[in-house]
């Protein structure tokens, strides 16, 4: 181990040994992760500026900062599905009215599939207004190595899938193998399993009381295990995304993202208009734009600097049911189905503007109002089991591409401004997710008003 390596891992070390402090003071989770995100941002630039993007000190140094980064994510992948189906199955069960659950499933789903289509509508049309196509990008090194992973990960298993062999994708046959994420469609057949084991146990408590007030206990405690077990790992959370933004501002090539600015800045603006469309549906049904925003702002932060929608699903609950006054039934149900259907970042924009700028190099006119309606209605049906863990935007990307007839290169030639389009993607996705749940409340007038215009902000993760 040479020097300089030796030099740069005791750096990052104390950088962590920074953050093992901040638990004796009374910051929120949110305060935490935003200082680990300054750290990494900082140290990633000093690696740049003293190694270069392209030097070996800093690829080797990356794996090192990958045990604490990649390792994260790893506990992350591990929590997805047993927090996704603890959350269905408990929300199904406390309805204790199987037509209450058709009611919240119909609008929550609505909700996230409408806004999804005005988010593929918007990228559509924006990527089309700035003119932002594939033409010119070059296929490098990692590029090749992107693409070769997505052959070998990817395409074989959604690609070649028509819709029909989607929407059957999702029905489970063997929800123990989903269960282990066997599947690119896995989180939606546990959710469906999760409903059907949560009507059942609906139906035995109908049938039979005692037996099933024992079920429902039985539930509620699974419930409470899992969201321990994943308060756990989000605790590490500031550790995580210290690693993971020293690894992308480090190996970052600033040139290659100053060659794809434009494609970031139109992301980004396309991302705002999103988040207004979210504030203009709240508004036109009676909730403050201003303060839904003000009050979710630490979960977005969270779903910002862990790139995990899946992640923020417990965050998310409490921000819903403590801040904004959603029942935990509509709440659990909109935070789950948010991380795995109808997800606006991952799923709308992202295949949307990938599809807009493949077009013109087939010589499709991307104004073709029939062919923006087709691209739309592809993306919000395609949208449907989008993971919500890495990986979802080019899962969503391998469905809708072959399906509209357009090549997928272009997914593997964004690598190097993926993780920076990703963070304000899923914040998106997030944000979707609770104004589904907050709309969707408000509808069944079920929405605490004395919670939601409090100006106290209840406290997320204790």
């Amino acid at each position: 181990m040479n020097l300089s390596l030796l030099a740069n891992i005791m750096v990052f070390a104390l950088l962590l040994w920074i953050l093992s402090r901040t638990h004796s003071t009374q910051w929120s989770l949110s305060k935490k992760v935003l200082l680990g995100m300054i750290l990494g941002i900082g140290l990633g630039l000093g690696l740049q500026l003293i190694y270069g993007a392209s030097s070996p000190v800093i690829r080797t140094s990356v794996q090192w900062f990958d045990v604490v980064g990649n390792g994260y994510v790893q506990l992350l992948q591990m929590v997805v599905m047993p927090l996704v189906f603890a959350s269905i199955l408990s929300a199904v069960a406390r309805l204790h009215n199987a037509a209450q659950l058709g009611k919240i499933s119909l609008m929550t789903i609505g909700v996230l599939l409408f806004t999804t289509a005005m988010a593929a509508l918007i990228g559509t049309l924006l990527t089309s207004l700035f003119g932002l196509t594939a033409n010119g990008l070059i296929q490098g090194e990692a590029e090749t190595a992107r693409f070769n992973a997505i052959q070998a990960n990817y395409v074989g298993k959604v690609a070649d899938l028509n819709v029909p062999q989607l929407l059957l994708s999702f029905i489970p046959k063997n929800p123990f193998a989903d269960l282990t994420g066997a599947n690119p469609t896995s989180i939606i057949s546990v959710v469906i399993f999760g409903v059907f084991l949560g009507m059942a146990a609906l139906k035995l408590l109908k049938d039979d009381a005692a037996k099933g007030e024992r079920v429902l206990r039985a539930i509620d405690t699974l419930q409470s295990w899992v969201m321990k077990l994943v308060r756990i790992v989000m605790l590490l959370t500031p550790y995580g995304v210290l690693a993971l933004m020293t690894k992308v501002v480090a190996s970052s090539n600033m040139q290659e993202i100053i060659k794809l600015g434009g494609f970031v800045l139109v992301s980004y603006l396309a991302l705002a208009l999103m988040f207004g469309v979210h504030g203009l549906l709240l508004g036109i049904f009676g909730i403050n734009p201003g303060k839904y925003f003000q009050k979710i702002w630490p979960v977005l932060t969270f779903a910002f600097t862990s790139r995990s929608s899946a992640a923020s699903i417990p965050l998310n609950i409490e921000a819903q049911t403590q801040r904004l006054g959603v029942p935990k039934t509509i709440a659990g149900f909109a935070a789950s189905f948010g991380a795995t259907i109808g997800q606006n970042g991952c799923a709308g924009l992202y295949p949307a503007m990938l599809a807009t700028m493949i077009a013109p190099t087939v010589g499709i006119n991307t104004l073709d109002p029939w062919w923006i309606a087709t691209l739309v209605g592809m993306v919000t049906i395609s949208s449907a089991g989008v993971a919500g863990v890495g990986g979802g935007a080019t899962f969503a990307a391998l469905i809708v591409l072959p399906a509209m007839g357009l090549p997928i290169t272009l997914v593997a030639l964004l690598i190097s401004v993926e993780p920076l389009i990703d963070m304000g993607r899923t914040a998106l996705n997030v944000s979707g997710a609770m104004t589904a749940g907050t709309l969707t409340s408000q509808w069944l007038h079920q929405t605490n008003k004395k919670i939601l215009n409090s100006t106290e902000h209840g406290r997320l993760v204790h």
